[in-house]
């Protein structure tokens, strides 16, 4: 029987992620929206695609919870998008009221999930859905820092022009203005970036990084960035349904780890079957280990406003 995976918002990031899966053909895909006739009609779009793509799963779209029953992931990627002007932590009172209500309704129709949020801001977002499923932390986290990282990795690749696949790199903390790129981990063919490209550029890409969310808002006036988030999210999902152990960075709860507790940031974790199976815990400088600190805390002062 194929693995069973919902997708909680039709919009378009929830839309890519969704196609990115049935693409695969590593599971059945429902697509959940409350419009009624968008996650239908987008799921059709995709099951009509299915026979050129060569695959054999079902996608269905439904305004209600009942079809996701018994799935084995649950993406949540409901809530309203950034504005231009508006920072991620604009978005928390609403989003984090649509990710509870999302979130009750997940437990209630697959008691047994995973769950991997997406919807910003992200790090409050996966604490707030902690909170209310209740769920082991090993089954409940976010993507973060495989956007991040694709971000900086095509920035790096077009500096270099090289293959994006020979670009290694390592973003660390809260998805968004706080995030931490260990340039030290940071490589191109094992080559650190730091031999080939000069500092000043370095931090220009960094930067760029930090912002490429608003980056992309600004450009597109109306919407934000849904084709990496997507396939971001889509490639989560194949580490846990493939039991991969793949390592990617993850937003989790961390539990002491680089000595911080009861909060969620991007960190590297294997990714399995049982979800988070390792946090990894990496050797920073004092400079990296105080902003990841710091990033850390953002996502604490943002608690108190989700009631939590």
């Amino acid at each position: 029987m194929r693995s069973k995976v919902s997708v909680i918002g039709a919009g378009n990031v929830g839309a890519t992620c969704a196609f990115r899966i049935a693409e695969m053909g590593i599971a059945d895909v429902v697509l959940v929206d409350i419009v009624e006739g968008l996650p239908q009609g987008k799921g059709l779009d995709m099951l009509e695609a299915t026979p050129v793509l060569g695959v054999d799963v079902n996608v269905i779209g439904t305004n209600g919870y009942e079809e996701t029953a018994n799935s084995d992931i649950v993406v949540i990627t409901s809530g309203i998008a950034r504005k231009p002007g508006m920072s991620r932590d604009d978005l928390i009172q609403t989003n984090s009221k649509i990710v509870e209500g999302v979130t009750e309704n997940v437990v209630k129709h697959s008691p047994n999930c995973i769950i991997v949020v997406v919807c910003n801001p992200l790090d409050a977002m996966c604490q707030m859905a902690l909170h209310v499923s209740k769920f082991p932390k090993h089954r409940v986290f976010g993507q973060s820092g495989v956007l991040d990282n694709a971000r900086f990795r095509t920035f790096i690749s077009q500096e270099l022009n090289v293959s994006v696949t020979d670009v290694f790199t390592c973003v660390l903390g809260g998805h968004g203005d706080t995030m931490v790129p260990v340039i030290s981990l940071c490589t191109v063919g094992g080559v650190p970036i730091t031999d080939l490209i000069p500092k000043d550029k370095i931090d220009e890409m960094v930067q760029r990084t930090v912002n490429g969310g608003a980056e992309i808002v600004n450009l597109l006036k109306t919407g934000s960035a849904f084709y990496a988030p997507g396939v971001a999210s889509a490639q989560m999902v194949e580490a846990i349904l493939l039991d991969k152990k793949k390592i990617l960075p993850c937003s989790v709860l961390l539990e002491g780890e680089y000595g911080i507790s009861g909060v969620y940031a991007g960190i590297p974790c294997k990714l399995g079957k049982d979800g988070i199976e390792q946090i990894i815990e990496l050797k920073l400088s004092p400079d990296e280990d105080a902003g990841l600190k710091k990033s850390a805390e953002a996502v604490r002062s943002l608690l108190p406003i989700m009631g939590i």
